[in-house]
């Protein structure tokens, strides 16, 4: 049935359906183009008459996945000029809730708050209001010039999180009470919104998922990037000529750059990027980002924000066995990224880690790229946080995924339609193959309702004396130190 309902910026007209209220497409600021492309993002506009909101909005400007990737993630591409938007589904918008905010990944080039994964009806069915959020991506959201604009991706996050605080309460939601939350490169995001000057008192608690703080490039190897951009494109390197640029010349050129990057991460030419191999990411500016968000965090910042943080088991399948690349994995291969992470005796770290995986090179160096890309940075954080007045909380995700005849393990995103409880999504089978365990899903979102609502995740906070990690797998479960060998042999390196 249809519900209204008014917030600043004019009528609204959404939908309540089984207990649950939703608003989809929601402008939480301007649309960025035109002379406002690459900009800032600046306040939304008002509208007369109501507003439908019954579908999902625009979706910001990205470029398909590459094959194969485009057979596992779906990706919802929507024209339209008002990509930046934001959906809510509440209890009651008489109420007064907790809030959960989404912001999505993608590698800071893909993704959008219409996956299918990500619709927020069992969140509020069980007392959450949860809100999904658009941000500029790739070009659009991370080109760095050399001028006064950076981060302008982590900007429309920080605007997205103003209008919660500004209008939630609309819906039921308490502006006290936000929990944000991401994954992969929204994880990373959220890390720093953590540690950003800029996001102070937007948020109450932090969720992390498969993502952490380490990665944040600085201003010189960003334009790098944008230097490399314009000459693809035959323009001079500065925003105004960028911005101009069609956006499908200008998304050709980022994916054609990004794909040069991967075949030849040259250190030399592309700085941090050359081990982390994503061309578009936060920019360490001293303004939005003041430096590597786990050495702000280290220092204090976020420190009063309660924090649940994990990765999956087999994060780095997703990214070598679904393109054959696992099985071209050498024992050269292998030896060379482990001196690459700054192993000075290689083969006693891999020794360990084949110890422990045991199946091939192309095992072992997954789970080797897994920890130096996922897994430790996590660690990491919760370390850093421990003598902090706020807990944290670390999980392990190890149920292994039945699609593409069991190749994937726990991999990269798996996870992500358990926490939403949204395993009957369209496209959810393609990541975790047929009949994923229902159980397993309401236990694992049911957590994530639990921290949202009460701080904490239902076993002991992480320290370094009591390394406290809750395991889903089969069924949920807590150990203390997981992997701690591996975890020993990074120390003094990340």
């Amino acid at each position: 049935m249809e519900q209204q309902l008014k917030i600043g910026q004019g009528q609204l007209s959404g939908v309540r359906e089984s207990g649950v209220s939703r608003f989809l497409g929601i402008p939480y600021a301007a649309p960025p183009f035109g002379s406002r492309r690459m900009k800032p993002p600046e306040s939304p506009l008002a509208w007369s008459g109501v507003r439908d909101v019954t579908r999902y909005g625009p979706t910001v400007p990205k470029s398909p996945y590459p094959a194969p990737y485009d057979g596992i993630f779906e990706e919802p591409d929507i024209p339209g000029e008002d990509c930046l938007n934001l959906s809510v589904w509440t209890p009651d918008p008489a109420g007064l809730y907790p809030v959960f905010v989404w912001i999505h990944g993608g590698a800071f080039t893909n993704g959008s708050n219409a996956v299918p994964q990500y619709d927020g009806t069992a969140f509020a069915r069980h007392g959450v209001v949860c809100v999904t959020i658009n941000y500029r991506l790739g070009a659009d959201g991370f080109l760095d010039t050399g001028d006064a604009h950076t981060n302008i991706g982590i900007l429309d996050q920080t605007a997205a999180l103003r209008w919660v605080k500004d209008n939630i309460a609309d819906f039921g939601g308490d502006p006290s009470r936000v929990t944000i939350g991401g994954e992969s490169a929204g994880a990373m995001s959220v890390a720093t919104l953590l540690a950003s000057p800029l996001a102070g008192g937007l948020f109450h608690g932090a969720i992390l998922q498969s993502g952490a703080g380490h990665h944040a490039i600085s201003r010189s190897t960003a334009q790098r990037v944008a230097e490399a951009l314009a000459v693809r494109l035959g323009l001079p390197p500065n925003r105004d000529a960028l911005a101009a640029a069609p956006v499908a010349d200008l998304l050709a050129a980022q994916a054609a750059l990004s794909t040069d990057i991967q075949m030849a991460p040259d250190p030399g030419a592309w700085g941090e990027i050359a081990a982390n191999l994503m061309a578009f990411e936060p920019v360490i500016d001293q303004s939005v980002v003041t430096g590597l968000p786990i050495d702000g965090i280290r220092k204090g910042a976020g420190a009063g924000v309660p924090v649940l943080i994990g990765t999956n088991r087999d994060e780095q399948l997703l990214f070598l066995a679904p393109s054959g690349a696992l099985g071209m994995v050498t024992d050269q291969v292998l030896r060379l990224a482990a001196a690459g992470y700054g192993f000075s005796d290689p083969d006693d770290v891999i020794a360990l880690y084949a110890k422990e995986n045991g199946q091939s090179p192309g095992h072992t160096l997954a789970a080797l790229a897994g920890d130096w890309f996922f897994r430790i940075p996590a660690i990491r954080l919760a370390e850093a946080r421990a003598a902090g007045p706020a807990p944290t909380y670390v999980y392990e995700f190890r149920w292994e995924s039945r699609a593409m005849g069991g190749i994937l393990g726990s991999c990269h995103y798996l996870e992500v339609p358990f926490v939403f409880d949204s395993l009957d999504s369209a496209g959810a089978d393609r990541i975790t193959g047929r009949d994923a365990p229902q159980q397993l899903a309401e236990e694992m979102h049911q957590t994530w309702v639990r921290f949202i609502v009460e701080g904490e995740a239902g076993w002991a906070a992480y320290s370094p004396a009591h390394r406290a990690v809750g395991v889903f797998g089969g069924s949920v479960s807590t150990e203390d130190d997981p992997g701690g060998e591996r975890r020993q042999i990074w120390d003094g390196l990340r």
